[in-house]
């Protein structure tokens, strides 16, 4: 996180901790992250940040994949700030915030080129003049307004320049109709990293908090300075010896070539491995690089382990740091065809989560 937030030094630090932090454990690591300083906090659904008001955490906390219906009066009491895209779900923000009898916080976005959520360019002018007429009345305080880039891992794209003109412009009219916020915020991790004409008031650090890279493009993560923060590990529970031939797992895609010894792993898709990875997710048993061999099961995969015998309960690296020596979430996403932010987001809930040194 100091590193990150030494790159934008002029703006403040939003760590994103949605999708449960990335795999890495919601509460722990929003914690942690304000700890190491961020100033906000972001996540996407509101349920996300219920969670986190209950457990404590308190702070600034943008919650921005929001939609009409939300339990706006829960949030406001939360003291959430909320993202807005359209005039309805204005008006009910402003609405709920006159019920509870508190000026709720709203971020406007706009929509830059992603065509995912925000306002389009051609509604701005209406959504912002909304937006105004609301702030007006008490009932909403526009205090920030923000959107995405859609090539932010390929620093030189020209559709960044683009982008980059749009939120101007909007910023601009937002501000000639009366709007002053406290944050604009268009950069996410790799933008942080690559794009300081990005970075305005606030930046949104994102896989970088879990210190991931967000792509080749940027930079593998040693050559950036960061380091992962999630090692995912077992234990055999079974070692056993098998003759040349022997079917593995599931469908038998996998057969010894030779007499072996078996290890039983007790972590499977349940649990996030990838089912694409059966007989090439790259692991580390008792120090040496082995593979998953045949299906991965639902709570299980199967190792072979060559002739030498090893112990019940050898410890087992799924993935962490190369500089250990380990298989890491780019190994594992680049033999399973996806990216490292699937890797670790998709590590499921019954895989305890234990936070070492803080």
């Amino acid at each position: 996180m100091e590193l990150l937030r030494g790159l934008a030094p002029t703006a403040q630090a939003l760590a994103v901790v949605k999708a449960d932090a990335y795999g890495h454990g919601l509460v722990g690591c929003a914690v942690a992250a304000q700890q190491a300083g961020a100033q906000w906090l972001g996540v996407a659904l509101l349920t996300e940040a219920f969670e986190l008001r209950k457990a404590g955490v308190s702070g600034r906390l943008l919650a921005w994949l929001v939609g009409v219906g939300e339990p706006w009066r829960a949030a406001i009491e939360a003291d959430i700030d909320l993202s807005a895209a359209s005039v309805g779900i204005l008006d009910e923000i402003a609405a709920a915030a006159l019920e509870v009898g508190r000026v709720a916080r709203v971020h406007l976005k706009i929509d830059t080129g992603l065509a995912r959520n925000g306002a389009t360019p051609a509604d701005w002018p209406a959504f912002v003049d909304r937006a105004a007429g609301l702030s007006a009345t008490g009932a909403i305080e526009v205090v920030g307004i923000w959107s995405h880039l859609a090539y932010a891992d390929q620093p030189r794209h020209p559709t960044i320049d683009l982008a980059l003109e749009r939120f101007r412009d909007a910023l601009d009219l937002a501000e000639r109709r009366g709007l002053h916020p406290e944050v604009r915020h268009l950069a996410n991790t790799a933008a942080t990293i690559t794009r300081a004409d990005t970075h305005f008031d606030m930046v949104r650090i994102g896989v970088g908090v879990y210190g991931l890279s967000p792509g080749p493009e940027v930079g593998i993560a040693a050559e950036i300075g960061l380091v992962p923060v999630m090692t995912l590990a077992g234990k055999l529970i079974l070692v056993k010896h098998v003759p040349a031939g022997t079917g593995v797992s599931y469908g038998h895609i996998a057969t010894t070539a030779s007499p072996t010894h078996l290890g039983l792993l007790p972590l499977g898709y349940a649990d996030g491995i990838p089912r694409a990875a059966g007989n090439v997710g790259p692991l580390l048993v008792g120090g040496q690089r082995r593979t998953i061999t045949g299906r991965v099961c639902m709570d299980q995969v199967v190792i072979d382990l060559g002739s030498e015998p090893v112990a019940d309960g050898t410890e087992v690296i799924v993935f962490g740091r190369a500089d250990r020596g380990e298989p890491t979430a780019e190994d594992w996403a680049a033999v399973c065809g996806t990216i490292n932010y699937e890797i670790v987001t998709r590590i499921g809930p019954r895989v305890p989560r234990v936070f070492v040194g803080g």
